[in-house]
């Protein structure tokens, strides 16, 4: 008798293996780091520069308002985000489609847009809406003001609650219309049946989808800087790049501590989301074919979307129209209808400025380098999930996950801490840096997507295939990708986009030859000129207007931003 064991090599545990090293080096190592630094500053066990940098009653104000405005903003993220979910989803209310897009335009759009958008409108001195109201109702001062908690949260909301919007539209997608129907069969009204059935096993979907908008919030830097520090409210995040911009190892422990607590929100975040919640999900996919139930309106079909079409209007077409008519505004502080304040300067300038084209050319190619390298991860490891029962294959999607989970200010401290040369590796003040932080925090979009695509294809072809005599990479090239091509595009551009004009990562990490043009964007907003930030700004939004258009012609109507 042979006993003889025979070991043969698997490419897949190469694969993997090559995966998790690449994680570990520029992830879990730098983020480790960064926690063993905040106790080991001296190269002892330390609590003296918590104890500092606790001591100083700003930082303490600083950890206030983050945790009041996240608050806030998830509070009233959800608030928003799940009615509009349910009318877009589940109803018959006019122009759905159009809703849904609108909606989740603000998600693929830079947050500090729409602070720059509102900070026009709502100037408590020359506030476009401000001073429309005054003049209507004849009032003596503005009644609103931009630079204020109530103003931060607003721009929090309005440009966080597209992230609950779309976590709770795709649980609703999925959940068995069997169940409503049951409550109506029963006598059930629509209104009734949405707070007894859907919204109970719509529960966990909502506090995951909560938890999401509140780490977003949390780690924001583009919003409170140009929202906040002007009214003097800072926020942990622009405590910990002014602590940074100081440049002295003191400062960059002072940056270490702060981020320290912001990581420890998030790590908390992610465990509950995943590991609390995650097992409470309720079963509400049949093992048939399911179409969401569609509720008639009735007669409150046209005013509910009256309703809905000037939520629209305020809080997505007003700001995105104000910062493209501040693009071609020569005196801001008139108005643009006036004789001779039309000027197409900045747009010329924008246009042919070198430094601009440069730093737009250094977005392209970081943000197209993060999302092909990316989805190449992606789609190994959504093949590895959903196709073999490899030991250790969730391991990386667990790191993924986690890197998605950390706050971009983190990422790029950690890296800026690690990556310069401490542990043999140097690419500080390179763009692949800034490849490597892009990749880390915005992978699990284009995870999410391919691992979808896995889970409709039925197995039974690779299988044929696998029968034929193909192997794993044969299979992979010749069966899989040509199936799930419009996915691959999806997961592409959903990586791209956030990376193309990715702010706080890139302002700690860029170097005069790597400037990206968020950078520039924002430095334009801050220091130099507001219509020349404005024409940038507008030219993003018109990009991801005609990417949208591409990706969903690409597709063929599966996908879209």
């Amino acid at each position: 008798m042979d006993t003889e064991k025979k070991y043969y090599f698997d490419i897949k545990w190469f694969v993997i293996l090559a995966i998790v090293a690449f994680l570990v080096i520029f992830q879990v190592l730098p983020l480790l780091y960064l926690i063993y630094r905040s106790f080991f500053a001296d190269g002892s066990f330390s609590l003296e520069g918590f104890k500092r940098i606790y001591s100083y009653p700003l930082n303490w104000t600083c950890l206030k308002n983050t945790l009041i405005t996240a608050g806030l903003a998830m509070v009233f993220g959800v608030l928003l985000a799940f009615p509009l979910a349910w009318l877009v989803g589940r109803t018959n209310l006019y122009g759905k489609k159009f809703f849904r897009t609108l909606f989740v335009m603000t998600y693929m759009v830079p947050p500090y847009v729409g602070a720059m958008a509102w900070l026009r409108l709502l100037n408590p001195t020359v506030g476009t809406l401000n001073t429309l109201i005054m003049s209507i109702f004849r009032l003596e001062s503005a009644p609103f003001n931009i630079y204020s908690i109530g103003g931060l949260v607003w721009v929090l909301t309005t440009f966080y609650y597209p992230y609950a919007f779309i976590t709770i539209s795709r649980a609703m997608e999925k959940m068995d219309p069997s169940l409503e129907e049951a409550s109506r069969i029963s006598g059930a009204s629509p209104f009734k049946t949405l707070m007894t059935v859907t919204l109970p096993l719509m529960l966990p979907s909502i506090v995951a989808a909560a938890l999401l908008v509140f780490v977003a919030a949390a780690s924001c830097y583009g919003i409170p800087s140009i929202i906040g520090a002007p009214g003097q409210i800072y926020t942990v995040t622009t405590r910990i790049v002014d602590y940074v911009y100081i440049g002295s190892q003191e400062g960059l422990t002072d940056a270490t501590n702060l981020a320290v607590f912001l990581m420890a929100i998030a790590l908390i975040v992610l465990y509950v989301s995943n590991f609390v919640v995650g097992k409470r999900e309720y079963i509400t996919v049949s093992g048939k074919s399911t179409r969401p139930n569609i509720v008639d309106l009735g007669k409150w079909r046209i005013p509910i979307t009256v309703v809905v079409s000037l939520f629209a209007i305020v809080v997505v077409a007003i700001p995105f129209a104000t910062v493209f008519m501040t693009s071609f505004t020569m005196n801001m502080g008139k108005s643009i209808f006036e004789t001779g304040n039309i000027t197409f300067k900045y747009w010329h300038t924008i246009l042919t400025r070198k430094s601009i084209l440069g730093s737009g050319q250094n977005s392209l190619i970081s943000a197209a380098w993060a999302a092909s390298l990316g989805m190449i991860i992606c789609l190994i490891m959504a093949y590895l999930l959903k196709r073999t029962n490899v030991k250790g294959k969730g391991v990386p999607d667990f790191l993924i996950t986690v890197g998605s989970g950390s706050p971009s200010v983190v990422i790029a401290l950690a890296l800026i801490m690690t990556m310069s040369g401490r542990f043999g590796i140097n690419i500080y003040n390179t763009m692949f840096i800034m490849v490597v932080a892009y990749m880390i925090k915005y992978m699990m979009m284009g995870m999410r997507t391919v691992v979808s695509a896995f889970s409709q294809i039925s197995p039974s072809l690779e299988e044929a295939a696998q029968i034929s005599g193909s192997g794993w990479i044969r299979r992979l090239k010749d069966v899989v990708f040509p199936l799930i091509v419009p996915s691959i595009v999806a997961g592409w551009f959903l990586i791209f986009m956030p990376c193309f004009y990715e702010l706080t990562m890139s302002n700690l990490l860029y170097s005069n030859n790597t400037k990206t043009l968020g950078v520039e964007l924002f430095t334009y907003q801050t220091y130099h000129s507001q219509q020349t930030a404005s024409a940038l700004a507008s030219g993003i939004l018109i990009m991801v207007i005609v990417l949208n258009y591409v990706l969903n012609k690409v597709t063929k109507g599966k996908f879209s931003i």
